[in-house]
């Protein structure tokens, strides 16, 4: 019997995940303790080995799946002892077992199960006549041995029905033979071929699945985004599929684990038995679990690359701290404009209908311009977008306005968020479109500060987000949000709720009490009155005091990454230097000459010390690259207006398995698909390209019914661009 309080995950997880026992341990133990991922990595290096977040997410996923297998396992246990079945070799097996499939197989024939139609010959009393057949006994005939268990009364009524219900006997004690069911589930995953067929009844017209139609691909190398594709078209009824093996193989290899003996009388009962057992018991449910595994292999991957496109798009280049006039377009309800200050704050909005009246229009737009001087204009990139920054161009330029530059930003989820309760909280008396277009303006100023405020799966990096198991995603998506707010740093003065409570040990209320208490008793003047927030205990404040800014606060650190806990330390290095604090804090040169050995000690070990010496050199500095707005061709504003071989710039919007999107200002992206990113060979996309990345493209084939555009980044297309 196991016990599951005494179970210890780390020798396991150290052997699985290849990480030293001690930094794993110390992982657990932190865990345990309710410590957050962050705040592991990044304060707590001297412990772990200076394990990274990714390393430390792994050792947390594994650890629940292991602790669940372990409580599977004691169940199991238990259940099979009661049933007074338990061997010793049995236990042992069930004790090594290292996967939940491989429990449950061992498991299946100990399990209450409904009747069968072994069952039935069970009760008949044609367990001894299976028995005969499993043996392989070398002498007697199946016929003969059969007659004696021919009885009206018991349903039996000739040799054949007692043969075919001994061998209904045998075919489910194959079926429920854990080493046959590993067997044949490896030769499914292994050799298994996936085959779609169209559904004639759905398929009279065209659809998105016709490539499917008549498709087959091994399992073994079908790439995530095609599987999730065929399933979504088999949910939709447009296609069938299937898994299939070649039966001949994989039954002799049955026959040989089952003891098939080539001269044995009882031989043909036994093959008869063992295809009857693979076809009707055992083949259909492991093409259920082997497409089960394939569907959680393709969301892994799915999950993969839409986590990889939103840590992108939330470190993406900021403006920063500049007023922005924020423009919703719409033909025919108007284009709302919305200018908000340098923080963010709404200042004022208006509707202009260029469309209409493009005289008025530019006059009440420049009216608006020069009353709140921006020092940017960012125009949603949906319907009239282009159509939209081009009139704001253009009236800019005929009034003189050089120093106001105007963007295209994504507003993806812009809507979203403006029906948002958070929204309606923030601004309960504007219109929807109005709420939309403060949010376009701030996206420019702080990607991050407020994407966050939206459902990531409504932001639009992603590969069918919708088909893929949701828990997973919202997890994993949860994760990069949380790793790239603490990551970046917030300042504690001016953040929102919804950033707040992405901070490291803060969360949504408490992330509600930092700001009431901001609101009621003025800003923050050190990360000391932090602790005087209603609910923020010493914790929290360990868990999230480091992520939290306070810039012209009375002292210099707090507006670093480097956490409380320390600012004795860097005290004693200022005196060892004959500085006062606020000349080394940020003064590289001083920070070069600390003796770094003088002062490991404790738990204060070099990595630490490494850290806060960054942090001297560039305290709280911003890890995203610096704002460079895109540049469109301003003669192309629609589908209509590409054309083959035309070379244009454009911003990668999203990465998948099968190439990128990219917005090159027509309102539909193109696709550069994966064999078009480079002149070699492409593995994966994401090697390649990131979302955010300006690329010039080449473009090959313009499909307008269909709103399809293909691109190349081939001759003729450049890498991408990234400020060093």
């Amino acid at each position: 019997m196991t016990d599951t309080n005494a179970f210890d995950p780390v020798p396991i997880l150290a052997e699985e995940l290849r990480l030293p026992a001690r930094g794993v341990a110390a992982v657990a133990g932190l865990l345990d303790e309710n410590a957050t991922v962050p705040f592991i990595a990044r304060y707590r290096k001297e412990a772990t080995g200076g394990l990274d977040e990714v390393q430390i997410r792994k050792i947390q996923e594994r650890t629940l799946y292991l602790k669940d297998l372990e409580q599977r396992r004691k169940a199991v246990l238990d259940a099979i002892e009661k049933q007074g079945k338990l061997t010793d070799e049995l236990r042992n097996r069930i004790l090594a077992m290292k996967t939940k499939s491989g429990l449950e197989d061992l498991y299946l024939p100990y399990r209450p199960k409904r009747r069968t139609r072994a069952t039935l010959a069970r009760e008949r009393g044609l367990e001894p006549l299976a028995l005969m057949i499993l043996s392989q006994s070398d002498t007697g005939d199946p016929t003969r041995s059969a007659e004696a268990f021919v009885d009206a009364e018991k349903g039996i009524e000739s040799v054949e029905a007692a043969l075919q219900g001994a061998r209904d006997i045998v075919a489910e004690t194959m079926a429920e033979n854990a080493d046959v069911r590993a067997l044949v589930r490896n030769t499914f995953a292994r050799e298994g071929v996936l085959h779609s067929e169209a559904v004639p009844a759905k398929t009279e017209g065209p659809t998105k699945f016709e490539q499917y139609y008549d498709f087959h691909e091994a399992v073994a190398r079908i790439p995530s985004h095609r599987y999730l594709a065929i399933r979504r078209g088999e949910r939709e009824g447009v296609l069938r599929v299937r898994v299939a093996v070649e039966e001949e193989p994989i039954l002799r290899r049955i026959e040989h684990r089952m003891g098939v003996k080539a001269g044995s009388p009882f031989r043909s009962q036994l093959t008869l038995s063992i295809e009857d057992g693979f076809r009707r018991l055992v083949a259909p449910g492991v093409e259920t679990d082997v497409r089960g595994d394939l569907k959680v292999q393709s969301d892994e991957s799915a999950v993969e690359v839409f986590a990889e496109n939103l840590e992108n798009l939330l470190l993406a280049a900021p403006l920063g701290g500049k007023g922005v006039l924020g423009i919703d377009p719409g033909i025919r309800t108007g284009c709302k404009c919305a200018a908000v200050n340098a923080t963010g704050k709404f200042l004022e909005n208006i509707t202009i209908f260029p469309a209409r009246n493009s005289e008025a229009a530019g006059r009440d737009l420049l009216a608006l311009v020069r009353k709140h001087e921006p020092s940017a204009v960012a125009v949603g990139n949906g319907t009239g977008g282009r159509e939209t920054e081009a009139f704001v161009r253009r009236t800019f330029s005929e009034a003189g306005l050089e120093d106001v530059f105007v963007v295209m930003v994504s507003e993806a989820g812009a809507s979203v968020y403006s029906a948002s309760d958070l929204a309606r909280e923030e601004f309960p008396d504007l219109d929807l479109t109005v709420r939309g277009a403060v949010s376009i303006a701030r996206r420019l100023q702080d990607p991050l500060a407020e994407l966050v405020k939206i459902d990531p799966k409504a932001i639009g990096v992603g590969q069918y987000q919708h088909d893929v198991h949701q828990p997973l995603l919202r997890r994993k998506l949860n994760e990069v949000v949380e790793s790239c707010v603490n990551r970046v740093g917030v300042e504690v003065n001016t953040a929102s709720a919804p950033l707040l409570s992405r901070v490291a040990g803060i969360g949504p209320s408490l992330a509600r009490n930092i700001v009431k208490h901001r609101e009621g008793q003025g800003a923050f003047l050190d990360r000391k009155q932090l602790r005087k927030v209603s609910g923020l205990g010493p914790r929290a404040f360990e868990q999230a005091a480091g992520f939290l800014r306070i810039h012209a606060g009375g002292n210099p650190l707090d507006a670093s990454a480097v956490h409380p806990e320390r600012y004795d330390l860097v005290a004693t290095i200022a005196r060892d230097l004959d500085l006062d604090l606020h000349r080394l804090v940020g003064n590289p040169t001083a920070a070069d000459h600390i003796p770094i050995a003088r002062y490991v000690g404790g738990d204060v070990g070099e990595p630490t010390l490494r850290d806060i010496v960054a942090e001297l050199k560039k305290p709280g500095r911003d890890p995203r690259d610096a704002f460079a707005p895109p540049r469109f061709r301003e003669d192309v504003t629609d589908m209509e207006d590409l054309e083959p071989d035309m070379v244009l710039e454009g911003v990668v919007t999203n990465v998948t398995r099968f190439g990128a999107f990219v917005d090159v200002g027509v309102h539909q992206d193109g696709l550069v698909h994966i064999s078009q990113l480079a002149d070699r060979y492409v593995k994966d996309p994401g090697d390649v390209v990131k979302v955010g990345d300006k690329i010039t493209v080449r473009v090959l084939e313009v499909d307008v019914p269909r709103k399809r555009i293909s691109l190349t980044a081939k001759k003729g297309g450049s890498r991408p661009e990234r400020p060093d």
